[in-house]
């Protein structure tokens, strides 16, 4: 089956409804067992051009084909943002709220960048709205299952947030050698789980975690 490449028609129907613009939100990380929890949004409004040929979600995308597109979907959308919650929220405060608060945080970056964030709507992709749980006054989330592979500007946040993400991995693996971290991105491989059992967890692993999947 062809894969079909996103499209702006559901955020320009949600602007043409009154959306000031459109906030497209994804994840990367949630099932990582080292390093943070991402959350990455991309802005797309009503004078948004056409989605960049090649951009999908990044699951769809190989390593290389993300680094070159992260820079291009990164210039396409208004405004992008990261926003992370470290290994040590996670193991305090759970996951989904980590996704929450990580969420938060690109938006607050979003907010300082003049981005009008209460006359949006967010499109987060999946079925569970754990954004708002974390926002002391609520948004206009709309849930929308595959929106990242439907949504150009859902799309665009998946492509910005994994490429961040797993650079700081790859970072992190030079700084914490043996657990093959710029490979596995922090991921439960099992050349991870036997560098875990050999050298221990480090300060980056989801400590919580670690007894559930060992």
């Amino acid at each position: 089956m062809a894969v079909v490449d996103p499209t702006l028609d559901v955020e320009l129907a949600m602007i043409a409804a009154g959306a000031s613009c459109v906030i497209g939100c994804d994840e990367v990380g949630r099932g990582a067992l080292a390093g943070p929890v991402g959350v990455g949004v991309a802005v797309v409004g009503p004078a948004a051009a056409n989605i960049p040929a090649g951009l999908r979600d990044s699951k769809m995308l190989s390593e290389p084909r993300r680094e070159a597109m992260a820079p291009v979907a990164a210039a396409w959308a208004s405004h992008s943002a990261v926003g992370l919650a470290s290994a040590a929220e996670v193991d305090e405060l759970g996951i989904i709220a980590c996704l929450g608060l990580a969420g938060k945080r690109a938006l607050a970056q979003l907010h300082a960048a003049g981005v009008d964030i209460a006359g949006s709507v967010v499109l987060l992709d999946g079925n569970d709205d754990w954004l708002n749980k974390a926002l002391n006054t609520p948004l206009n989330v709309v849930t929308r299952v595959r929106a990242d592979q439907d949504c150009g500007s859902v799309a665009a946040a998946s492509v910005i947030a994994k490429v961040h993400r797993d650079r700081l991995m790859i970072e992190a693996d030079a700084l914490n050698p043996g657990y093959g971290w710029a490979g596995n991105k922090g991921y439960g491989s099992a050349a991870h789980m036997k560098a875990i059992a050999l050298l221990g967890p480090t300060l980056l692993h989801r400590k919580s975690w670690l007894s559930i999947t060992a």
